[in-house]
């Protein structure tokens, strides 16, 4: 007997072998794993999953989160983020794909003023199904950085950054793993201190990081100088396959000759190269038509720009609107 199709909306509905057995597919990623989703929903977070089953296989998987920022804009900025973009199994029709998305999009609609899905993998197959219902493609970049050879990748870092490593490390910086929770709060502070002072984007609470350590949701590289902890950088792991940079700060500039955000960056592909990590993820290198000085950073280290884009579907135009400009205002930004 073939089973109906199934929309799930509950965690709960789907085994671990069904995601497990999902995850093996070339539009997988580490935030669409159970860790993830359970991690987000461990420090507090809001989340959301639709997954069609159809002959107790998972054929569409789709989850993500609900944010919005502090204070006067949050009415303004409730968002759904979908981070790494849905999987889709090998054999998903075209009408499976678009039954989870016009789902999302009824279920979501009066929850978020826009839905985002921040793409880690290619779909350009499937934006034409974005497109049907209403999505709009964004063009934003990123880059992926062959972690195979450990040799090649230092050849295809710029000599600037392999000089700068060079130097780091001959002052006496370590690349370590916390052991406490004071040098956890050590690595928050300095990047809280950037996202205030540069970033100017709301950054998780301290908890968030806390969890993340002690659930061993992602790995975090610590540099350590002169006992003191002077940058690191967070990355969640997805099998053998990728590590990605999510959190990644440093007092350059602090001490002569030390580059602590050069250091954790590259403490993560050191790790993935030696722990057979095929790839590492930048998470983002900012849209195409416009400056990035971040962009610049990470091209010094060898990746391949890669645009996989967003899809960007607005629910509510008039108060999208409001929300950019609002968010605008309050960075500073005329």
């Amino acid at each position: 007997m073939i089973n109906a199709k199934i929309i799930h909306k509950d965690v709960d509905q789907i085994s671990n072998d069904q995601w497990e057995r999902l995850l093996k597919n070339n539009t997988a990623n580490f935030f669409q794993t159970k860790k993830a989703f359970d991690f987000f929903k461990a420090v507090g977070i809001e989340t959301f999953i639709f997954a069609l089953e159809e002959d107790e296989e998972i054929k569409v998987l789709l989850c993500g989160i609900i944010q919005k920022e502090n204070g006067l804009t949050a009415a303004l900025t409730r968002r759904a983020i979908v981070y790494g973009g849905p999987i889709f199994s090998g054999d998903a029709h075209e009408e499976e794909v678009l039954t989870v998305l016009e789902s999302v999009i009824a279920t979501l609609k009066k929850k978020a003023i826009y839905f985002e899905i921040r793409n880690l993998n290619d779909y350009s197959n499937y934006s034409y199904l974005f497109e049907k219902v209403g999505f709009n493609y964004m063009p934003h970049l990123n880059f992926h950085l062959d972690c195979a050879d450990q040799s090649q990748m230092l050849k295809r870092m710029s000599s600037s950054k392999r000089r700068q490593i060079k130097k780091s490390l001959k002052m006496g910086a370590e690349i370590i793993e916390p052991q406490t929770l004071k040098q956890v709060k050590e690595y928050y502070t300095i990047l809280e201190d950037l996202y205030k002072v540069k970033v100017k984007t709301p950054l998780p609470d301290i908890n968030f990081f806390i969890t993340m350590w002690k659930n061993k949701t992602a790995k975090f590289f610590l540099i350590l100088y002169k006992e003191e902890i002077i940058g690191g950088i967070v990355c969640p792991i997805f099998k053998d396959k990728v590590i990605y940079e999510w959190f990644v700060c440093g007092k350059d500039g602090t001490y002569k000759n030390m580059y602590p955000s050069i250091m954790a960056t590259w403490a993560a592909m050191e790790y993935a190269s030696k722990h057979n990590i095929s790839r590492f993820d930048f998470m983002g290198a900012g849209k195409p038509d416009q400056d990035y000085g971040v962009r610049e950073f990470k091209s010094k280290f060898g990746g391949d720009l890669v645009e996989h884009g967003r899809f960007l579907y607005v629910a509510q135009p008039f108060l999208y609107e409001i929300g950019k400009t609002a968010v605008k205002f309050l960075k500073g930004k005329k």
